[in-house]
Parts: C-alpha cells; structure tokens; sequence
C-alpha cells in the first residue's frame, strides 16, 4: 500500500512533539502513513536554544519546565531522560517595588495572597491596598462574563495596589505581555471559576492550592526542572528518536493549496510536496501567508506578538561586591528601571556555572518599551548593568555577554483570544479538512502546553484519515 503523507510545519518543540508522537503510532499501529517536518530555519527546538561557552550552560529561550504540567514530565519520561532531570535551587525571590527589592510574600499564589495573616505582615502592599484587596472575600461571584481583561478582573476583585506591586510582575512575565489586555479566559480561567464557585478569588484558592508543608529541615525540591546540559538536550532527544530522513531544514513552506487528494505545498527551493494532512506549528502570522487566498484566516494576522530580549553576563564571582541571598527578581512597573526580571542563574541552576563564577541573566521588552529589544548590543549590556547596579554592587565589566532577541514571538492572548481561535478552527475544519493549527500563538505559552498541543494535534490527524479512508 502506498503511503500518505503527513506535513508538519515548524520545528519548534510543538512541532518535533507533534512528530515523535506521529511517528511512536506509525510504528506501534503499523499504519500507512509517512511524516515529512518541514524547518525553515537552520536549526530545530525554536525557543528552546542552549548554548554552551567557557563552561557555563546559557538558555537563549526559556530555563525550565514547570513539574505541575503532566505532558513535560510524561515526554521527558519516555525519551529516557528522568534520571537527567535536576530541580531548580530553590530560594528567596524578590519584586523590586519602589526601587526597593522585598521578599516574595510567602503563602500566596502567583502573588494573590492565601495566607491572610502573611499577607498582612508583608511591606509590600500598604495598610490601605490590604484592606481594599481582602474585600475580595466579600464581594460574591458577580455577574457571568465570558471573557473580560485579566487586568480588569483582578483590579475589581483586589484592588490596583496589590495588582500592581505583586501580581502584575510574575504574570504579564510568564505572557510578556499587559494584564489589562489580556485575556482571562485563556490564561488564568480557573481564577474566573473559582470566583464563580466560592464568590471568593482568595476563599477558592484557599480551598483548592495545597498548603505547603511546614518546614521539616529537609530540602524542598524546586517547582520547575532543567537538565544539566540544559533544555537544548530534550530536542537533541527528540531529533535522535526521529527517522532523519523525515526531517527538512532550511526550506520554508511558501504556498498551500488543497487539492482532490489533500494540499499541495510549495516550498522555497521550487520542492512541491503532496500531503493528505498538515500539522502547522508555525507562528499564527506565517499562516495567513501559507494559505494567501483564505479570508477567514486573515483574522490571525491581527492576533498581536510582542518581542523580548534576554541579556545573559558572565562574570567572575569577586565582581560581585554586594551579593543577594536568592534566586533573582522581577520588576514592578512602578520603578524607573527598563529590565523587566533578573535571574541569578548561578543560585536557581548552579549545574550552569563554573566553580567562582556568576551568570545573570536579565529580560527586557515591556508592553511599551519594545524599541529596547533592537538597540545595539552594547547599549543594551549598559541598560542592564545600570539597572542591576541599583540593587547590587558589580565591579567589573562581564567576562563576556549573550543577547538573545526574540523578535515578535510572544503571542499576546488578547480578550476574545479563544473565541477567535475557536471561529478560525471550526471554519478549518469545514473548509480545509485535514489542516491542523498548533502551538504557543493558539492554546498555552509554555513548553508543556506546546507538547501537549502536538500530541492532541496527532490525535486528530489520526482520526481524520482513518475516517476519510
């Protein structure tokens, strides 16, 4: 029997996710099929990029995996690599409010607070901003909305200061992105829920988030883990596991069109290739482009993508005069600084840094400081060095630099994000079957949602041809 061909465009990790889980059922099932992953640029693991130099261990993109989130663990598992896996060292982190670096309050939740009586010791909020944000444990649930601003939702039950000052850094970080423009629904909608449920954002936290054990004397694992020779070796894993010929690089898909036996795909170099179904993982703006003649796709051209620059400096541990006991910090937008959070990278992954060395990395790119992103790289190493010297004592210049710019990349999760999604899918499905849409600009930023979107993406191609069979 001859085979089909599945298309799989990007390999980023959703898309080398999407593969490996294709090519594990191919085999298993013995089916009919072949995969072609198709890379424009010259290297797989898009975000993920690990770069070794001079013994340090630098993460271009992302340092971590969240352990809560099943699909990073379960794929690192059957690549073979949990005996790979090391924990992050856990520690104080800090929010630079006010100019002024405070401990991370404990008892809280990506800074809502769970514990009252902790929350009430904090400096970090004023006895005023306490008092309005624990009004939130009596306003009832509200109205129903179907999707409203994070920010907005927040700000209504907890008050701006405590928004500002504690829950605004550690989320608009994980999206790069403004709370106030994103959406509830599809970032953070168990908040929404749990409001709806107990009539208390705090009250439904308290319910459901375990308290953590009281401290025994033994260490606590962190909640995220890397690898010692860094996230760069689940793609090396992943690239290992499939079949080489399966993989193109260097050639970027230019023109879909569907034709009687599925899509025709035109590539840079003149290559056509024939495929029964398409898994795309690319960023939702290349899509449109691809499939220049289908209007409904037009509306992922206005899905917004913000950049952000992260500048890692390598240094030898006596530059470092006025150390910090923790693992890093980030950043208020209350202060005059233009990092927006910094990483002792040599503390929360020690396995990174050579004996009496020191590696900070530092991230850059708020909403409305994007123009920060493309000044020159020594510029850049200026900005981040003024502003780290507000809080610490660094007397030499680093032994070397790396910049990394990712340049429009971060989806922004706008309100109405997965109702739009939502419309673009239903209409695939009816107008190009067999076209599967995957990754970071769809249903989750982190590297575990990314996994689990190309899985779930394999599912459905499967389904799809063996009813179209």
């Amino acid at each position: 029997m001859e085979k089909e061909t599945i298309v799989i465009i990007g390999g980023g990790i959703t898309g080398l996710s999407a593969a490996y889980y294709l090519q594990k059922s191919i085999q298993e099932k013995n089916l009919p099929y072949e995969i072609k992953l198709i890379e424009a640029s010259n290297r797989l693991g898009g975000k993920i990029d690990t770069l070794k130099r001079d013994g340090f261990i630098i993460e271009r993109g992302p340092d971590s995996i969240i352990v809560r989130k099943k699909p990073g663990v379960k794929l690192v598992e059957e690549l073979g690599l949990k005996d790979k896996m090391i924990r992050n060292g856990t520690g104080q982190s800090y929010i630079l409010v006010n100019g002024e670096l405070h401990k991370m309050p404990k008892g809280a939740f990506m800074g809502i607070p769970k514990d009252i009586e902790g929350f009430l010791e904090s400096e970090l909020v004023s006895p005023e901003g306490k008092k309005r944000a624990l009004l939130d444990l009596e306003m009832g649930k509200g109205e129903e909305e179907a999707d409203q601003s994070l920010g907005a939702f927040l700000r209504r039950r907890l008050g701006d200061e405590l928004v500002e000052n504690e829950i605004e850094p550690l989320l608009a970080g994980i999206y790069s992105g403004d709370i106030d423009e994103m959406s509830l629904m599809a970032t953070f909608p168990n908040f929404y829920h749990l409001v709806q449920k107990y009539g208390s954002l705090i009250k439904g936290l308290q319910e459901t988030i375990p308290t953590p054990p009281k401290p025994t004397g033994k260490k606590v694992p962190g909640v995220f883990f890397s690898f010692k020779e860094g996230l760069g070796i689940v793609v090396d894993k992943l690239v290992e596991k499939l079949n080489e010929e399966s993989i193109t690089m260097e050639k970027a898909v230019t023109h879909i069109e569907k034709i009687d036996s599925g899509y025709q795909l035109s590539l840079s170099d003149g290559e056509i290739v024939t495929a029964s179904a398409v898994i795309a993982t690319t960023p939702h703006q290349t899509i449109p482009k691809m499939f220049n003649d289908i209007e409904f796709l037009n509306v992922l051209t206005d899905v917004p993508s913000s950049s952000v620059a992260n500048v890692a400096l390598a240094f030898d541990q006596s530059a470092i005069k006025q150390d910090i006991d923790g693992t890093g910090f980030v950043v208020s937008r209350n202060n005059d600084y233009r990092i927006t959070a910094c990483t002792w990278t040599h503390k929360k992954w020690p396995t990174t840094t050579p004996e009496g060395k020191a590696l900070i990395r530092c991230y850059v790119g708020r909403p409305n400081d994007q123009e920060v992103v493309d000044l020159p790289d020594e510029e850049l190493i200026n900005i981040v060095l003024h502003d780290l010297n507000k809080t610490m004592n660094i007397t030499a210049k680093p032994e070397f630099s790396v910049i990394s710019r990712w340049k429009n990349v971060m989806p922004q999760y706008t309100v109405g994000h997965l109702e739009r999604i939502e419309k673009v899918r239903d209409e695939a499905n009816k107008h190009l079957p067999g076209v599967f849409l995957a990754g970071s600009s769809f249903e989750g930023v982190g590297i575990p949602d990314c996994i689990e979107q190309g899985e779930k993406a394999v599912e459905q191609v499967l389904e799809f041809l063996q009813l179209s069979r």
